[in-house]
């Protein structure tokens, strides 16, 4: 889509081309990145203050698909939200008028264009990604100073934003791990930036921060999260691949472990000898397939037109490739041939398997190129769940 040049090097477009190679290696996950482009159009047609309006006055969004926000006082959801669990849109604007920040939570959810920036992230960082939107009135701030559990991206799309970063006094904190007020110290000014539209800013997990609207104008940012998968959730899918091959850690705990009186010292050698043969035996490959398959599972089908098209007969002269970034992987499962998708996995019998890679190696195809009596379903299959296209 060429009106969307973003999509067509996500992370190059966001932090700046030729910067990627830089950002993985030094500052991913360890410090912040700024970027000012000075092309305040950079964004145009992602959102706009219009859009935002629109989603705010004329969908009935309901409760968490929407919240507000004002760091000068503590606002109560009940504020904006009737006793039917919708959104007072009034309420909304009246709040906004005095100071609130509008965040539309979740917004690719309900915004095409903020789905596909979101999955061509996810190409890049096998994680989920999700993008909130937030409109800060003039000469209003959000949030107090905070740190996030998650690294984000913010996209600066009209007016101008005040940022100031802090410490990080929870390096690279779980995902559970929230900032607490008053157990987690704002620590020395370390950097002071303004966005304005068009640039954008990386700011990792654990690092306190916060922002205010620069000038006279409302602030408008898209916020992308990136939900990663960590070296601690790979060990445990480790441990429990492990566990299917051990009986020795599959035993009960002791009995009586849970009492008072209970002798841990035993218990400690034995752990220390299953992590000793753990560290022998341990597989990275099982549980990296296990991973990705629950990644690619948890993934929306990029089907647009599967709906609209599903009557129209394939033909010969059809052409299909694989859709662009399409996540998947080729699996076998007894006599099948297992395609993990987005949304399940689809099952063919083994002797398809020849056409299955065929259609899904990068190459643009017609059907008598599968040679398959089963080409059409083959096919049909893939463009009910987005993993090919027609060219």
């Amino acid at each position: 889509m060429s009106h969307e040049p973003w999509l067509v090097d996500p992370v190059g477009y966001l932090i700046g081309a030729g910067r990627e190679d830089d950002f993985f290696a030094r500052v991913y996950e360890r410090e912040a990145l700024v970027a000012h482009h000075n092309a305040p159009q950079r964004f145009a047609g992602l959102l706009s203050l219009d859009i935002v309006d629109r989603i705010v006055t004329t969908l009935d969004l309901r409760e968490g698909q929407l919240s507000m926000a004002d760091a000068s006082r503590q606002l109560s959801s009940s504020e904006y939200i009737d006793a039917a669990n919708y959104v007072d849109r009034g309420a909304v604007a009246d709040l906004f008028r005095r100071g609130a920040t509008i965040i539309l939570n979740q917004a690719h959810q309900f915004d095409p264009a903020l789905a596909r920036l979101c999955r061509g992230l996810e190409h890049v960082f096998s994680s989920h990604v999700q993008t909130n939107i937030y409109l800060t009135p003039p000469n209003a701030q959000g949030f107090r100073t905070h740190y996030d559990n998650h690294d984000v991206i913010v996209i600066q799309v009209e007016g101008e934003k005040a940022w100031r970063l802090y410490d990080m006094p929870v390096a690279i904190p779980y995902r559970g791990e929230g900032f607490e007020s008053g157990r987690h110290p704002t620590g020395e000014l370390r950097q002071e930036f303004v966005l304005k539209a068009g640039d954008c800013a990386y700011v990792p997990r654990g690092l306190m921060h916060d922002a205010r609207t620069s000038g006279d104008k409302p602030s408008l940012h898209i916020t992308i999260g990136l939900i990663t998968r960590t070296w601690a959730d790979l060990m445990l899918e480790a441990v429990s691949e492990a566990a299917l091959r051990s009986p020795e850690l599959r035993r009960s705990l002791p009995a009586g472990f849970a009492r008072a009186d209970f002798d841990r010292a035993a218990a400690r050698t034995h752990l220390t000898k299953l992590a000793e043969q753990l560290a022998r035996d341990v597989q990275l490959d099982p549980a990296l397939d296990l991973t990705i398959d629950n990644f690619i599972r948890s993934r929306a089908a990029n089907n647009r037109f599967s709906v609209r098209d599903a009557g129209q007969a394939l033909a010969p002269g059809d052409r299909f490739a694989l859709q662009p970034r399409a996540p998947f992987r080729i699996a076998e499962d007894g006599d099948n041939v297992v395609v993990i998708a987005p949304g399940g996995e689809l099952t063919f019998a083994a002797t398809e398997r020849a056409a299955v890679e065929r259609a899904l190696g990068g190459e643009a195809f017609a059907l008598a190129d599968l040679a398959s009596d089963k080409a059409d379903a083959i096919v049909a299959t893939m463009l009910a769940y987005g993993l090919v296209a027609r060219i």
